[in-house]
């Protein structure tokens, strides 16, 4: 059985499903790509997709009784950056594997650049939208969303956007990203369930900071709990002491530290020469300790941090690499479970098909990293698990929920 998304309801909606659908498959044939077309005229504005029109994109193996499911992406294929194209090409090969998978062959997957301009954002979804899109995939980058939206909202067409930045999101773009605020949301609820009041938090000084810093404000003030300090400073390993010595001398029993890499594991040993405990305070991490070399830092064992159960993904890695003969990076997965989303809504009336209440369905739906769900300002809710750092790797303390049934 291949690869699906289904809804969230009856207790039965996880990874752990995905992973079993995949255990039995035989090797697939690698999907087909999608199609490359004369790309027809923009569309005039102010005029909202409701009907098929003999202007959009037709394909000579298509039923022509019946109107073709038009799925457009938006992705930076040819963008400048060596990195940013290897992203976007896997996240298309994802989006494909995701069409192979659905086996309805009334989905047609139609491509076009995000471009490195807003301009040239908007002018792939003016494309798509001429093609008959009834849905748009992408784009990757904050301010894509950004022009790609009002266009396809003039058109009644939902964007289902890939962008970190919640403020692009909503009025019909949904963002289907993790986002920081809810790994920083789940992680100080379960420390506050645990026992742990008083919080403190050390973030850097940038965009990605500020976002952790309201959001740890908002997270521990609903959790009931105190914020009795929260400490900014330049990332950089020789900016970490003094700001560890200050969050040191704080009454906190729980501090989250909102950075990785090698700024996490400089920040994890100041606090312990500033006379932080460990072991009567907790340290708390974002998704960016999602990474197995920080077990090898001692401060850092015994910590907990938020993110998808940490074997939700192999069924989906091991098919990806199976059919392409490569690794996905981590963002492939979204773009999978666009395009399974939109199979799963498919069946619906041809250009109402993608509705707000479909979309917003509150019983969510099960994906590759788990359930998510649609919140009613264009973010997504994540079940995400609550992960202990230990010297041999992670361990989940908190598993991530099967439902949202219990949190509607």
């Amino acid at each position: 059985m291949p690869l699906t998304i289904s809804r969230a309801v009856s207790f039965r909606l996880c990874a752990t499903l995905l992973a079993i659908g995949i255990a039995g498959c035989a090797t697939p044939k690698p999907p087909p790509p999608a199609p490359v077309v004369e790309l027809p005229p923009a569309p005039v504005a102010g005029h909202p997709l409701t009907a098929d029109s003999p202007a959009f994109l037709k394909l000579p193996n298509l039923d022509p009784n019946q109107t073709p499911v038009r799925v457009g992406i938006i992705l930076p294929l040819n963008s400048g950056s060596q990195a940013t194209r290897n992203l976007a090409g896997a996240m298309l090969k994802a989006a494909e594997l995701a069409l192979y998978d659905a086996k309805n062959p009334n989905i047609v997957l139609m491509t076009a650049d995000e471009g490195t301009t807003p301009a040239e954002a908007a002018a792939a979804a003016n494309k798509l939208l001429a093609q008959g899109a009834e849905v748009i995939v992408g784009p990757l980058f904050a301010a894509s969303v950004s022009a790609v939206a009002p266009i396809a909202r003039d058109k009644g067409v939902p964007v289902l956007a890939f962008s970190t930045d919640k403020s692009v999101a909503g009025d019909g773009t949904y963002l289907l990203s993790f986002l920081p605020q809810s790994e920083v949301k789940r992680v100080v609820t379960y420390a506050a369930s645990q026992g742990h009041h008083n919080f403190a938090a050390m973030v850097p000084q940038n965009d990605y900071g500020t976002v952790i810093a309201n959001a740890f404000g908002d997270a521990v003030k609903a959790a009931n709990g105190t914020t009795v300090d929260i400490q900014r400073f330049t990332p950089a390993t020789n900016q970490v002491m003094a700001p560890s010595q200050a969050i040191a001398k704080t009454k906190a029993d729980a501090v989250m530290v909102a950075e990785g890499g090698q700024v996490l594991r400089a920040v994890a040993p100041s606090l312990g020469f500033a006379g932080l405990d460990k072991n009567a305070v907790k340290l708390l991490g974002t998704g960016l300790w999602d990474d197995p070399s920080i077990a090898r830092e001692d401060m850092l064992v015994g910590g907990w941090f938020a993110a998808p159960e940490p074997d939700a993904d192999d069924a989906f890695s091991a098919r990806f690499q199976t059919t392409f003969g490569s690794t996905p990076p981590q963002l492939a997965s979204l773009s999978y479970d666009a395009i399974a989303l939109v199979a799963l809504l498919s069946s619906g009336t041809p250009y109402h098909r993608f509705t707000q209440a479909a979309l917003m369905d509150p019983n969510g739906f099960s994906g590759v990293d788990g359930i998510f769900r649609f919140n009613a300002d264009g973010t997504s809710e994540r079940g995400l698990a609550v992960l202990e750092v230990a010297p041999d790797g992670f361990h989940v303390v908190s598993p991530a929920p099967k439902t949202f049934q219990s949190q509607s």
